[in-house]
């Protein structure tokens, strides 16, 4: 027989808030094994000891906004209206069925007003990699780093176009020791000292977030966009690193002091990485050399004038320092510029009659220039680590990897938007973001499995 339901929600209940809350809950397991009482430590000095309302627990506003990164929840607004209704949220942030939720102005105010820069969220996150570290699940040994793109949050149809300079390299100053110690060994002057200065060029710039930066790149969206620039460990996947900046920052040019902050912060001993193809530069494979690390970078693709033979049909002999062009002519060392490149030139008189002269060069003097990087060497031997067995299989678990740490994100914690605008912000968003993936990765590493079902 069918009956109507009758009106039991007035009714009263003897309940508990932790009897609601299903037994294999991630949040359970969240609660189980992460310790959260350092950010109170951290965070004590931004709050007034003995003046003004008393404020929201920093805890409980972290592990709230952990719960928005945690379950893909967007909008601060929503957030509240979220831990509103869901008694898991209540108790895992510790309210009562009956204890009204703070506004949604409460974390957004705190975010503008106390939380200004990014070093909170930066020791959040270190806070978090320390208890993967103690529980074993980082090794450091392998690590995997790469970059993804976020949408920012601005209208992509307002923008003004202005001369920006390119961000400048850390390895400058090395490159112009480089330099002058090349040009004295094949009996050159040194070159004359000048301050290097970044390149500039016109480029669009967001009227409303300048900070985002216009991408052009193959493959990908054009608009404004951030990108992070993210390092996980190879053992379980954690992050070790997140570090956000515009989308027009080349990855290469952060990487290096990026991995040298993991090994000191973190003690990790590293002895390999794995790098796509955006990594695949001179420099890097230099500092990867210097810091004793086997580099496994993706295959680059160089370019070539259409209609031209390619560099690769140009072989350098170096027993004789020069290269070989296809129709036999040795190219010699003439100079090294400003920008680490040899020059290797023909003599004009051979080329002049060469058959191969109309696809070789256009140059009126009928020379033929090809340059070499004074860090050629090195990004030799570390292109050569991709061709071995143990490369090969290192290179493939980028997949399972940096790729599966930026899928997750993307897919089930919201990371495919910048949710503010400038840069500071949406570090800080990736930060958390990127703190809250190690959390759940935390959890369900660490957190007793359920006994089997006996037959």
């Amino acid at each position: 027989m069918l009956k109507k339901p009758s009106p039991e929600q007035t009714e009263l209940e003897m309940v508990t808030l932790d009897s609601l809350v299903p037994a294999d809950h991630l949040l359970r397991k969240i609660d189980s094994v992460i310790d959260f009482s350092f950010i109170h430590d951290r965070v004590a000095d931004l709050y007034s000891a003995d003046n003004g309302r008393p404020a929201l627990d920093p805890v409980r506003m972290f592990k709230a906004l952990f719960i928005g990164y945690l379950f893909g929840v967007r909008s601060e607004r929503q957030l509240v209206r979220e831990i509103e209704v869901n008694v898991a949220y209540r108790w895992f942030l510790r309210l009562k069925l009956t204890d009204k939720v703070f506004d949604a102005s409460t974390l957004s105010q705190n975010r503008r007003r106390r939380y200004r820069d990014v070093s909170v969220a930066q020791d959040i996150f270190d806070g978090i990699v320390e208890q993967a570290l103690n529980h074993g699940l980082v090794e450091g040994s392998v690590l995997y780093t790469d970059s993804t793109h976020l949408k920012a949050n601005a209208n992509k149809n307002k923008w003004d176009k202005e001369i920006i300079a390119k961000s400048r390299s850390s390895y400058w100053e090395d490159l112009d020791l480089a330099i002058e110690e090349d040009r004295v060994a094949r009996g050159k002057k040194p070159l004359e000292m000048k301050e290097r200065q970044a390149v500039e060029k016109e480029t669009k710039v967001s009227s409303t977030d300048p900070d985002a930066g216009y991408m052009v790149r193959e493959g990908k969206p054009k608009g404004f966009f951030y990108l992070d620039h993210r390092t996980v460990d190879g053992k379980l996947g954690i992050i070790t690193d997140s570090h956000t900046t515009a989308a027009n920052v080349h990855d290469s040019i952060p990487y290096l002091d990026r991995l040298d902050r993991q090994r000191k912060r973190f003690d990790l001993r590293v002895q390999a990485v794995g790098l796509d193809a955006g990594y695949a530069t001179a420099a890097i494979a230099k500092g990867l050399e210097e810091r004793d690390i086997l580099g496994v970078t993706g295959y680059r693709r160089p370019n070539h004038r259409k209609g031209y033979l390619p560099k690769r049909k140009y072989l350098y002999e170096k027993d004789l320092d020069g290269y070989r062009c296809p129709n036999g002519q040795l190219l010699t060392y003439a100079t090294t510029d400003r920008n680490g490149y040899r020059h290797y030139k023909s003599d004009p008189q051979k080329c002049r009659n060469c058959p191969l002269l109309a696809s070789c060069t256009a140059n009126a003097n009928n020379q033929k220039t090809v340059t070499r990087h004074v860090w050629q060497d090195a990004r030799e031997r570390v292109d050569a680590h991709r061709l071995s067995d143990w490369g090969k299989a290192l290179y493939k678990r980028r997949q399972e990897t940096v790729e599966r740490s930026f899928a997750d994100a993307k897919q089930l914690h919201g990371h495919r938007y910048a949710r503010f605008r400038g840069l500071t912000a949406v570090k800080v968003q990736c930060l958390l973001a990127a703190a809250a993936q190690n959390i759940k990765k935390i959890a369900l590493a660490m957190a007793p499995k359920p006994n089997p079902i006996p037959s």
